[in-house]
């Protein structure tokens, strides 16, 4: 019985000593008892909570709800894939063909690298009016067919005039007076004929273009009508 009587007397005097040092040291304490919370969770994680390899979050994140998994998926396949290039070859193709055909007809005599710059442009004018087509001179299947099949020669339409002696002494048509009247009827200046020759309806379609843009009004194709023309067709027109 003196011996219980004295553990408890330790106990208590060991019971006191701790309550003296919390009450002198108050703020250490309590960072003592949180660190031994959060070691104690720390490892009550690790070593119980934890479903997947090490590391892991500390509390377990709510999982993905079964149409949330199934739709990344789909979002990611429904990105177009690019096309772009194929359009591309597609129309070089397009263009190189018409180049061919040109050629082979003595239309164009120029490099047949499927780009569609001026020479080609007037190529196409060219084979439009010997055919007597109604089309636009843009790149498009219907044209490589319409070349294709045509039997028009360079010059037909100037040697279909019945008259001989007009032939003779009517001006020589002009490369720049024919891309002028072509820029000119393309944009809405006049119905005129790309003849070559500088007509009345050539000068009343320049000077309507003069006052237009604001230029010196005179009728004539200068460098500078040319230029202002190549700058609002986007295409140099010799």
């Amino acid at each position: 019985m003196p011996r219980r009587s004295r553990k408890d007397s330790i106990a208590l005097a060991s019971v006191g000593r701790l309550a003296g040092a919390i009450s002198e040291h108050p703020r250490e304490f309590v960072a003592l008892l949180m660190s031994t919370i959060a070691v104690t969770a720390i490892l009550a994680n690790a070593l119980f909570l934890q479903k997947g390899p090490h590391p892991a979050p500390i509390f377990a994140t709510r999982p993905l709800l079964a149409h949330e998994t199934a739709l990344a998926p789909r979002l990611h396949s429904a990105q177009p894939t690019p096309s772009t290039d194929n359009g591309n070859q597609a129309r070089l193709q397009l263009i190189t063909n018409i180049q061919r055909e040109l050629t082979r007809k003595g239309f164009y005599d120029g490099p047949t690298d499927g780009i569609w710059g001026s020479r080609t442009d007037a190529a196409v004018r060219d084979f439009i009016q010997a055919a007597a087509l109604k089309t636009n001179a843009e790149a498009s299947d219907a044209l490589l067919k319409a070349i294709t099949t045509s039997n028009a020669k360079p010059g037909a339409a100037a040697a279909a005039s019945p008259d001989p002696i007009a032939r003779l002494i009517a001006p020589t048509p002009s490369k720049r007076v024919i891309a002028v009247q072509r820029a000119l009827s393309d944009f809405g200046y006049g119905q005129i004929k790309a003849t070559g020759v500088f007509d009345p309806d050539t000068r009343a379609a320049v000077e309507k273009f003069e006052r237009e843009r604001r230029l010196p009004v005179d009728g004539q194709i200068s460098d500078r009508l040319v230029r202002e023309l190549a700058a609002m067709t986007g295409r140099p027109l010799e």
